[in-house]
């Protein structure tokens, strides 16, 4: 009997969870000294706070949360322990600085500090803030990009096309759940081309990853919103296009690849969605038109019909089959 496949899943961790004497004794241990490879010296007097998702990708590792003011010291002694990767720290929020190779970045909301895997840094949150840090494999992205060593304690700027897209790219990673293996080895390829056009990426390797990486973390990010704007009865590839600076036509080639269509995709959600308020009791009270609409559908009698299609049961059976479980 074969073991079913492996599944790579967001983890959750916050000090919250700690009693309260032991909350930046137990961080340190479970963050500091097994996940980040760094010792934590907090400022201030106000309570030690922290909390991150963290997921394993192949070859990839991401880090999103939120802390207190305090150090991040990686010495040479936790240097010793770390694998032949770098990171890509991005400020979300609040003040940070971090502190490499003899230079000081300052850090501000939407930028991202490229440091080396290799030599002692200082990460300060100075305010309470959120961040996320990707963990990369240095040999793929030194394929990628011509001296990556010359980028070590530099900073990305917020305006970077390529760094928002990854930033996006690694939220929508963390909102989706766990990923089987073929598709988390995708999204790390994926992430390994954007952190590679982000921090600059030869003319050759750059068209290449512009076709791989980009391409994906845009559809990421467009079915992100798709599914947040499911409600809107104007959504349409023409204005989701516009919110992201693209073409109609380049929107639908992306769901094309997929192996859908943009007009597919939103039906599907907006069923979706219909089929959980049928079942939710939250929303017994509401009419099945009202839901129909609500969903993004301006005409009951289409939505009647798509749903049947979909589910092989009408609106109705499922809302009476969800009251006779209650």
């Amino acid at each position: 009997m074969t073991s079913p496949p492996p599944f790579f899943s967001p983890a959750q961790a916050s000090t919250d969870a700690f009693p309260a004497r032991q909350r930046l004794a137990m961080w340190r241990e479970l963050y500091g000294r097994n996940i980040a490879s760094v010792d934590i010296e907090p400022i201030g007097d106000e309570p030690f706070h922290a909390s991150v998702t963290f997921q394993g990708l192949p070859g990839v590792g991401l880090v999103s949360g939120s802390r207190s003011p305090a150090h991040y010291h990686a010495t040479r002694q936790h240097l010793a322990r770390a694998r032949d990767g770098f990171g890509l720290s991005m400020l979300m929020s609040g003040a940070a600085t971090t502190q490499q190779l003899g230079r000081e970045i300052i850090c501000r909301p939407g930028t991202a500090s490229v440091i080396s895997g290799t030599d002692p840094s200082v990460s300060t949150m100075h305010s309470f803030g959120s961040f996320i840090t990707v963990v990369l494999p240095r040999p793929e992205v030194s394929a990628l990009v011509p001296d990556l060593g010359a980028a070590y304690a530099r900073q990305i700027p917020a305006e970077n096309g390529a760094l928002q897209l990854l930033i996006r790219y690694v939220q929508t990673l963390h909102e989706s759940g766990p990923l089987e293996v073929e598709l988390a080895k995708a999204a790390a390829n994926h992430i390994v081309d954007l952190a590679a056009l982000a921090i600059g990426a030869n003319a050759d390797a750059a068209h290449e990853a512009r076709q791989r990486g980009v391409a994906a973390a845009r559809l990421q990010s467009i079915k992100a919103e798709i599914r947040e704007r499911v409600g809107d009865g104007d959504l349409s590839a023409a204005t989701i296009a516009l919110r992201h600076g693209v073409t109609p036509r380049y929107v639908q080639k992306l769901f094309e690849r997929d192996g859908t269509t943009f007009s597919e995709f939103v039906l599907a959600r907006r069923l979706e969605r219909a089929l959980r308020m049928l079942r939710d009791p939250d929303f017994a009270a509401l009419t099945i038109s009202v839901i129909a609409f609500d969903c993004g559908f301006s005409e009951l009698s289409y939505f009647n019909r798509t749903f049947r299609r979909a589910y092989n049961a009408t609106p109705s059976d499922i809302r009476h089959a969800a009251l006779r479980l209650r």
